[in-house]
């Protein structure tokens, strides 16, 4: 199987947002020419996250810790029944812009919502993906040295009220929804699989399973 199409996707369960984010440095810093690319599917323990640039912090006190990251895009709350998949992938090696990537991972989360008879959106002036006006998934990239991490995050059946406390990725007025929310009872399991069919499709990528590479 050609390595510029071969993705190793590996279920990583529900694991601390920081370990991750330098999991994700360590893997990205160590590449070879002719290392795998991967999908990283997972969940956080409850974390508001801002992106580099982000100065936002939540409107009033919490519990919930806020980590800077390193990705890009503003503020955001990561937290169990929401479905992340992180994209470590060379896309120097798959002569794949940037723009073009995005484009592409939110085409694949709207066909994820089309195959549980959800109309998913998306909207010029801010990326994502949006049903009826509420965001239900967002992206955050890095790139370095024409490799991507981070990725993207799914509401899907989890406590939406965090949000509530944060100008969601940054746009005033914007409010947050879930799959649960709409109807949708499909279990973590089956979406992650619809994300992983749907991206690797989207993306041209031919994933195998693989065993947890990192210590979280």
């Amino acid at each position: 199987m050609a390595l510029e199409r071969r993705v190793v996707v590996r279920r990583l369960g529900l694991v601390p947002y920081q370990d991750t984010q330098q999991a994700m440095k360590r893997f990205t810093a160590r590449r070879e020419p002719d290392s795998d690319d991967e999908f990283w599917l997972l969940q956080h323990h409850p974390v508001y996250t801002q992106g580099y640039s982000c100065s936002q912090v939540p409107f009033h006190p919490t519990a919930i810790p806020v980590i800077k990251s390193d990705r890009g895009g503003q503020i955001t709350y990561h937290g169990p029944g929401q479905i992340i998949v992180y994209l470590l992938l060379d896309l120097k090696r798959r002569n794949q812009g940037v723009r073009h990537f995005v484009r592409r991972i939110e085409a694949a989360i709207i066909a994820v919502l089309a195959r549980c008879g959800v109309d998913g959106k998306t909207r010029p002036d801010a990326p994502g993906v949006y049903v009826q006006g509420s965001k239900i998934a967002s992206l955050g990239l890095r790139i370095h040295r024409g490799c991507s991490y981070h990725g993207l995050s799914l509401n899907a059946d989890m406590d939406l009220s965090p949000f509530e406390n944060i100008e969601v990725c940054g746009i005033q007025g914007l409010n947050a929804v879930s799959l649960r929310a709409l109807g949708v009872k499909h279990g973590s399991d089956r979406i992650e699989d619809y994300c992983i069919q749907e991206l690797s499709r989207k993306l041209g990528c031919e994933p195998i399973a693989g065993m947890s590479s990192e210590s979280f």
